[in-house]
């Protein structure tokens, strides 16, 4: 077991954890719709804001004249990126990339806030007012075709911004990157001998890749309404309040120089977030505003607005890889041609590939990835690329054309090539990998045929696929955590949930666990005062925070042991309770005891030797106790191995596919998802994590992409009509196992699962496996026709 270093680690009976159907903290308020959002926000008095937004792929605003605007009846307030107000504003949410002032008059994508503000009585005159301003807008050339981007003659859009793209610390032994040229970045990783390992090959592929961008869509738009009062909560002065800014309070404490005690932020709800950690100006300027207007303003973004955020960066590959008659990779060459999107986008989805992609798992020690990042007019990538993640599929299609080259079982050719659990010179089996395998064919009832073998009775073909990914975990976070035992009961004092994934519960699963109490014992207290924020990386990070938890749970355990054999030592000194106060509580039989002589189980401590002599947890003592507990898990496997290099963890997803040769139509007949998280804390949570990341999977490599007009750069299709999601008749039942290897670095063992099975190429696995060409996401049956010769 991993979980060595704390408390508990390996306990062995769970009476909470791993336990089915205990209702959500908050299920009520959501499943009944009285859940507030920042957008249900409305305050008596309230203004509204809108930002102007550029209708051009690549412009400056030369020349703005409000006068018209300010004219309007409504209008209150006017503000221009000259405003002083504006120069000073810094933000400190999660941004990317350089510095920049916080709103100029350059937008460099269709749709971005630039150079105006409006504040106003109602939304629809903001509208008005906006079309009443006089704009002189300069149109520049853009970017929204990357090869184009990358030609020398290609005009630089931002030559200000010299820099190579970064993610995470440099390597000081890799040799430096190639400068800047025009529009694209270089970042090379070699490793080993390129040309040796392809000598060693019987065989060599040379095949393309591509992956179109796709939006995350967040379901409760981004949005903010902030007011200053003058009940000082702490202190005089006024308090800022501030609802619907994500994750915490503490940016825009900062951003307005505000004590964090005196900025108050009560709302729960900050809407569904796949790995989108940003504040949107939406959510930053409404202080700013409600200070100069002397009122309550909120800021909404449309859905339209909402397509700011891309969970996948678009990227062109070619790839070379050498390989055995065997089927073992000797040798592999990946030229990537990826989007830098426009300024301050996340390089968490190119270079991250560099760093933590899945060669790292590959035997293979022979391997260079070329990649061009070219900056583009296309959109705002606030932490692109964890869809896959990374891209996990380039080594997912090279396992299927290996195995239909040399008519050999992908499953095998996987496990040939994925390494052991110490590293690449470690020819054993993986024990997770080895259990999700078996597990996973058991399921699917998996009978590999090759490409276009299997008619089904339909006349549709069958097609099958398989991919594995070990789960990239948080255990570099640290949480602040705390318990409080008063009158009885046990509280938990937490900041809530911030964008969507389950974090609290599991971490009152494992306080109960350890407490020796029931799940609905454990009372939660959300207070936006409170240290404790369950947060980072959906699952893998609950795991972590519950780790933390847990030890939390037995510095309590520890003092209400105490407080029991000391409440019971004392009783003939406090038989005689305080006037006007409700009688105290007769003490357990602990007299003459040792806390290591008691336990708790069931609501009630008892003594180990004889577990007869009880009392309910309630009546053991009358003091009021606090424990707290600051730390993180022990470093996760994948860290500590250079990101694949260790294997611990691992996931294994199966697809099933017909395609109908004569239309095109692609169903989806199964999808298999067969895991392994460690340990369960909350199966159903985990269950849900699945079903999301294979519903995004199937979007994307069936129906999603955002198109683009050339000629100027506008996004076509940024509407719910026209950019297509599955809908509930076309998301097929995913089914479930879970394997449980205690093999992470969370509580007990658990490592959570995150997003690490979502997928760019399953599904377009699977469709060539039924008719034997490839055809790149999304597969419209168009495509899929074209593909077959018959379009």
């Amino acid at each position: 077991m991993a979980d060595l270093a704390g408390v508990n680690g390996q306990r062995e009976h769970f009476r909470v954890v791993g336990k089915r159907n205990l209702p959500g903290i908050l299920s009520y308020p959501l499943a009944t719709g009285i859940a507030k959002f920042g957008i249900d926000y409305v305050m008596p008095n309230m203004l509204h804001a809108k930002f102007l937004r550029s209708p051009y792929a690549n412009a400056r605003v030369v020349r703005v004249d409000t006068t018209a605007a300010r004219a309007l009846p409504g209008v209150v307030d006017i503000l221009t990126w000259e405003d002083e107000d504006i120069k000073n504003l810094v933000s400190y949410g999660e941004h990317w990339g350089a510095p920049r002032p916080w709103l100029d008059n350059l937008a460099d994508q269709e749709g971005a806030e630039v150079a105006v503000i409006v504040v106003a009585e109602t939304e629809d005159i903001c509208e008005e007012a906006l079309r009443l301003l006089d704009v002189e807008w300069e149109v520049l050339p853009h970017i929204v075709d990357l090869n184009e981007g990358r030609k020398p003659d290609a005009y630089v859009i931002r030559p200000q911004d010299r820099s190579t793209p970064t993610f995470g610390a440099p390597d000081p032994n890799a040799p430096p990157n190639p400068p800047k040229m025009g529009n694209v970045a270089y970042s090379n990783v070699i490793q080993g001998d390129i040309e040796a390992g392809f000598k060693e090959a019987d065989h060599i592929l040379e095949y393309t890749l591509y992956m179109p961008a796709f939006a995350s869509h967040i379901p409760n738009p981004p949005s903010s309404v902030a007011w200053w009062s003058k009940d000082s909560y702490f202190g005089e002065g006024e308090t800022l309040h501030i609802e619907g800014a994500v994750r915490e309070r503490l940016p825009i404490a900062r951003m307005y120089n505000m004590p964090l005690e005196k900025t108050v932020q009560e709302g729960l709800f900050m809407g569904g977030r796949y790995c989108d950690w940003g504040l949107r100006r939406s959510q930053e300027i409404t202080p700013l505003l409600a200070k100069r207007t002397g009122r309550p303003v909120r800021m909404a973004m449309t859905r339209e607005e909402t397509f700011d955020s891309i969970i996948m960066k678009q990227r062109y590959m070619s790839i070379r890889v050498g390989f055995t008659k065997d089927g073992l990779i000797t040798a592999v060459d990946d030229h990537s041609v990826a989007d830098g999107g426009t300024w301050g986008s996340s390089s968490f989805g190119h270079v991250g590939d560099q760093k933590q992609g899945p060669y790292n798992t590959l035997k293979c020690k022979n391997i260079a990835q070329h990649m061009e990042v070219v900056d583009s007019n296309r959109h705002m990538m606030w932490v692109s690329g964890q869809h896959t993640p990374f891209n996990w599929d380039i080594v997912t299609v090279a396992l299927h054309m290996i195995a239909e080259k040399l008519g050999k079982d992908v499953v095998e050719i996987a496990r040939l090539n994925l390494h052991g659990p110490t590293g690449k010179d470690d020819p054993n089996p993986v024990p997770s990998f080895e259990a999700c395998i078996e597990a996973g064919k058991k399921l699917m009832n998996w009978d590999w045929h090759p490409a276009g073998a299997k008619k089904l009775p339909d006349g549709r073909m069958h097609g099958a696929s398989f991919r594995y990914q070990m789960c990239p975990r948080h255990s570099v976070s640290g949480y602040s955590c705390r318990l409080e035992f008063r009158d009885g009961e046990v509280h938990l004092p937490t900041q809530g949930p911030v964008f969507g994934a389950y974090m609290v519960e599991p971490n009152v699963m494992v306080a109960a666990e350890e407490l020796g109490l029931e799940y609905e014992d454990i009372k939660v207290d959300f207070d936006y005062r409170a240290k404790f924020s369950p947060v980072g990386g959906g699952s893998d990070g609950s795991t972590a925070s519950s780790w933390a938890m847990k030890e939390c749970a037995n510095i309590l355990k520890r003092q209400i042991l105490e407080a029991a054999i000391e409440y019971a030592e004392s009783w003939p000194l406090i038989m005689v309770a305080p006037l006007n106060t409700p009688p105290l509580p007769e003490p357990g039989p602990f007299k003459g005891l040792k806390p290591e002589d008691l336990d708790i189980a069931d609501g009630k401590i008892f003594v180990k030797a004889d577990p007869s002599k009880c009392c309910p947890l309630k009546n053991a003592t009358n003091r009021d106790l606090v424990a707290t507990y600051s730390g993180r898990p022990p470093l996760s496997a994948w860290l500590v191995g250079g990101c694949g290099n260790i294997l611990d963890t691992m996931n294994t997803v199966w697809c099933e596919v017909a395609v109908d040769t004569d239309t095109g139509e692609v169903e989806i007949l199964r999808f298999g998802t067969v895991v392994d998280p460690g340990l369960a804390l909350r199966p159903i949570s985990l269950e849900s994590q699945l079903d999301q990341v294979m519903f995004f999977s199937q979007g994307c490599q069936l129906l999603e992409d955002i198109v683009f007009d050339k000629r100027t750069g506008v996004k076509l299709n940024a509407n719910m009509i026209d950019y297509k999601k599955p809908t509930m008749k076309d998301v097929p039942k995913v089914e479930h196992e879970l394997i449980e290897t205690r093999s992470g670095n969370g509580a007990y063992g658990a490592a959570g699962i995150s997003h690490s099975m979502a997928n760019t190429h399953l599904v377009i696995a699977a469709i060539h496996n039924a008719i034997g060409v490839w055809v790149d996401p999304p597969a419209t049956p168009d495509k899929v026709l074209q593909a077959l010769g018959k379009c």
